[in-house]
């Protein structure tokens, strides 16, 4: 179909979509929200909205619609996100920590309890203990699920988005999807959809939002996950959950491992990044620090046994993570030589906000494809890895001087809920000291094939089905969302099922 008259179906016009003849809301389309550029690169680089699209008009609201040509081609109507402010701490922030500590009283979840014992937020203060004494009280009473549909109401009178209720009256759509449900603006957006009977659909974008998050307050329509285990963990912790249609669809955002058009050679791949094809590559990728601090003083430790040759000539590409890329190891890695390569991979970026463009997905996708082992601290980078069949080595102690945080990433590894099954699948390598990492390194160059069926079944037990089409199984979650939630006419499936 013509550029033009794709958009002229979708009832795109500039700065938004077309109001009915009524003067009412133009009904009929599906809106995807997206505030992080894990999310932004699913809707970019998946079929999922090329899927939605050929059957219903697409919208998004993202972040990051302003920045230059990122969303050029997409077949959907992008729109700037709307503005969205803050719960007020009393009387909102309160009770979600009392509602926080109920059901932390009644599922016991062992990753929470974990972190409440690292962390210790409710020993700040005596009114944060007060709260959430308030909040086991209620959970041993088994009035959690009473107390949490109240604050639900109670939350939903609170305007956050004043932007977005306006917008749903002049343009409203069928459905609503919260890629970003954990997150600070998609709860804003989907309070005004749930206040306009818009039917809002939850996607969880990784395999630890469940079990680590604040707990969601909003009930939804549907939900999407990756897997059959999320999806029994989603129904564990969120009652309402069994009573919607829960569809495990894969992680979409692998798909792009899948697609040509993001494969280098080794050749290619060395030559654009300044590395010699011919001398064995060592990818140490980081996670976020907002939980471990440590993990850049690990990178800059392994990168002086690099240049020291303790791994032969091996060269290191240290990989800070996409969201939290802002340089501060540049000096730290200056002074290693040519053989330690620091990669930028923050991608297109104005201001706070920033998303991925087809060349940092490239990057993303050769590195893991072309490493000879990966170097990892407990984050979804054993994931990415396994999913390449790289193996794997993943931390066990804390590299910061003195190793504070030890006993936490002990428990992430052996206790949490969503990463003791891969460090205990036999997938990875866990390394207790410095000494072992550079054994379990030196082994992986000498013998890459060891653990490589436990590294497939780990990736199928975590992601689903691993294919290439998460992404379009994601659209037709949707879809059918759309259908069972009488969001649209029913006649209307017809045409979507040819």
């Amino acid at each position: 179909m013509p550029e033009q008259s794709l958009l002229d179906s979708m009832g795109a016009v500039a700065g938004g979509c077309r109001p009915s003849s009524d003067g009412g809301a133009s009904e009929g389309s599906i809106l995807l929200l997206s505030t992080s550029l894990l999310t932004d690169r699913i809707l970019l680089y998946t079929r999922a909205i090329e899927v939605l699209a050929s059957r219903i008009p697409v919208r998004v609201w993202t972040l990051s619609a302003h920045l230059p040509g990122l969303w050029d081609g997409v077949p959907a109507c992008v729109e700037p996100y709307p503005k969205v402010h803050p719960f007020r701490e009393f009387p909102f922030n309160h009770l979600r920590r009392v509602n926080e500590a109920a059901w932390d009283y009644r599922l016991r979840p062992v990753s929470r309890i974990s972190m409440d014992r690292h962390f210790g937020k409710y020993r700040t203060s005596p009114y944060l203990r007060f709260l959430k004494l308030m909040g086991m009280g209620l959970g041993a009473a088994r009035l959690e699920t009473w107390f949490e549909a109240r604050l639900e109401r109670l939350l939903l009178r609170y305007p956050r988005s004043p932007e977005a209720t306006a917008r749903f009256a002049e343009c409203r759509p069928s459905i609503v999807v919260s890629t970003g449900p954990y997150q600070f603006n998609d709860p804003g957006v989907v309070a005004a959809a749930k206040l306009a009977g818009i039917p809002v659909v939850a996607y969880i974008p990784s395999f630890d939002n469940i079990t680590t998050k604040n707990r969601l307050v909003f009930t939804y329509d549907a939900f999407i996950v990756w897997s059959e285990d999320q999806k029994r963990q989603l129904e564990a912790f969120y009652p309402s959950a069994r009573e919607v249609p829960v569809y495990a669809v894969g992680a979409p955002q692998y798909d792009v491992f899948f697609q040509e058009r993001f494969h280098q050679s080794r050749s290619e791949f060395c030559a654009e990044a300044g590395l010699r094809e011919d001398r064995a590559i060592i990818l140490y990728a980081l996670g976020s620090p907002n939980l471990l601090k440590g993990e850049a003083d690990g990178a800059v430790e392994f990168a002086r046994w690099v240049a020291q040759g303790r791994f032969g000539d091996a060269q290191l590409i240290v990989r800070p993570h996409p969201v939290f890329d802002n340089g501060e190891l540049h000096d730290r890695l200056a002074g290693f030589g040519p053989r330690v390569l620091l990669q930028r991979v923050s991608g297109v970026q104005a201001g706070n906000v920033r998303s991925q463009d087809v060349g940092a997905i490239r990057e993303w996708v050769n590195s893991f494809r072309h490493a000879d082992v990966v170097v990892n601290l407990s984050s979804t980078v054993a994931i990415d890895a396994a999913l390449c069949d790289r193996p794997v080595v993943n931390l066990d102690y804390d590299p910061a001087p003195g190793s504070p945080q030890t006993p936490l990433i002990r428990d992430i590894n052996h206790v949490w809920s969503h990463f003791s099954p891969v460090a205990g699948s036999g997938a990875v390598w866990l390394v207790s000291r410095p000494e072992e990492l550079v054994h379990a390194v030196r082994t992986y160059l000498e013998r890459p094939e060891l653990h490589r069926e436990e590294r497939r079944r780990m990736v199928e037990q975590v992601c689903g089905k691993v294919d290439g089409r998460a992404g379009d199984r994601f659209a037709q979650a949707i879809l059918d969302a759309a259908l069972a939630t009488h969001a649209v006419d029913p006649s209307a499936s017809r045409k979507w099922m040819q």
